[in-house]
């Protein structure tokens, strides 16, 4: 295994200095034999890690694989990141999310752990084979139906006891089905302005108040998924005030873009849970600030082009991410760089008990990072994207921040900004 030594780089924009990797970890001593990278002006971050990624294999592969996903994911930092359920067939059952952990170490860009669905198909009617999803090899710890509600309060009970078992999570994907039946963005000025069904932000609100409730119930663990609303944020505030085991992640696009953009009747604006108001955006920063959101994951959505160059109310709702949220979060908090750190990387492999993830750049830790260089600047074109879709918010969009390098366990997955594999 070659080793490598990153001379004058930051560490979480720290003074510069020398990190050797050996051996597949960081390591101190004698730097004889390593191939040099000069890393002067860049900052070091742990590797990033996404709880909410969909890769789209088995099923959707003309969308995206798990080998364009993952070096995707890895061109934008990432070392690690957790594949949803609604691929086709459904992740509900040990094989194929056996299937899907299998592709990810096979094409050996990024750390790739399926999450399994709740309940049979995404159905919402009976529970899928947690167990066996979780006592499989590919370790199973989250499970959730997203694209899809667990409507059935009765349902997301049995859910929430099932895995409190071996301390597994329910991530949430929260809007109640009956207050969103026809929606096609949020509910508001602009969605009566353009004569568009609204999606109110009650539908997601009224499902966080419930399964709050839930786990509080139960004592066991809930995540809720791309939160997006100001009234969200204070319905999470006051349940971990009160001790309840609830996290919860926010998107970049969430963090960034308003609902005014459904204006352009673009269908690449259209996603679920919809672009809010410039109010929800403050709320979601500061929450993200303060802890009250935990995480930013990016609901890497890719979609094939006949699913999103047709008309606003056919489109399938969805952004691609994964390559852009490092920069997306840069222009956001600035270069916060610790913050950014517990927010994409030690925050989300700690709630979901990954090893080896998040860890602080010290001796003897897995060299899981990324080098980034924060002076760039980048006008993002679609057609240079390593997902195999094209469907990004961003384009022509000015972004900071370049991913430099990405290390897995010391090997390299991104040199000078280009996927080594």
């Amino acid at each position: 295994m070659t080793s490598y030594l990153i001379k004058g780089v930051s560490l979480l924009g720290a003074a510069p200095a020398d990190l050797l990797i050996k051996d597949g970890v960081i390591a101190t001593g004698s730097a004889e034999g390593a191939e040099v990278i000069d890393a002067t002006g860049l900052v070091a971050l742990p590797g990033l890690v996404d709880l909410h990624t969909h890769l789209r294999e088995p099923g959707r592969e003309d969308a995206e694989t798990v080998e364009t996903g993952s070096r995707a994911a890895a061109l934008g930092g990432y070392t690690a990141v957790f594949a949803m359920a609604n691929t086709s067939p459904v992740a509900d059952t040990a094989g194929v999310v056996e299937q899907v952990w299998r592709l990810g170490r096979e094409a050996g860009l990024v750390d790739v752990q399926p999450i399994g669905a709740v309940t049979v198909g995404l159905a919402g009617k009976q529970l899928a084979e947690l167990g066996a999803m979780a006592t499989s090899a590919a370790n199973v710890r989250i499970f959730s139906d997203d694209g899809h509600c667990v409507a059935d309060p009765r349902l997301m009970r049995r859910a929430l006891e099932y895995v409190k078992a071996f301390d597994g999570i329910i991530a949430q994907h929260a809007e109640e089905p009956r207050l969103t039946e026809g929606a096609q963005m949020h509910e508001g000025e602009v969605s009566t302005r353009l004569g568009l069904t609204g999606w109110p932000a009650v539908a997601e609100e009224a499902i966080i108040a419930r399964d709050v409730l839930l786990a509080e119930h139960v004592g066991s663990r809930l995540h809720v998924c791309h939160v997006s609303t100001a009234g969200s944020v204070e319905v999470l505030r006051q349940a971990k005030a009160r001790g309840v085991r609830v996290t919860a992640e926010v998107t970049p696009h969430h963090l960034l873009l308003t609902d005014e953009l459904a204006a352009s009747y673009d269908p690449v604006y259209k996603v679920n849970p919809p672009l809010r108001t410039q109010k929800d955006i403050l709320a979601l920063r500061q929450a993200l600030v303060d802890g009250v959101i935990d995480i930013v994951a990016t609901d890497h959505a890719p979609h094939a082009v006949e699913d999103k160059e047709c008309e606003w109310a056919y489109a399938r709702p969805g952004m691609v991410g994964l390559e852009t949220a490092l920069p997306v979060v840069l222009s956001v908090l600035g270069e916060e760089w610790d913050l950014i750190a517990e927010r994409m990387s030690r925050a989300p492999a700690r709630i979901a008990g990954l090893t080896g993830h998040g860890t602080d750049l010290t001796a003897g830790q897995p060299a899981n990072l990324t080098l980034v260089d924060p002076s760039a600047r980048r006008v993002v074109d679609p057609a240079e994207l390593a997902s195999r879709s094209r469907n990004t918010p961003y384009a022509g969009t000015t972004l900071p921040g370049r991913i430099v390098a990405t290390f897995l366990r010391g090997e390299p997955t991104v040199l000078d900004g280009k996927a080594v594999k």
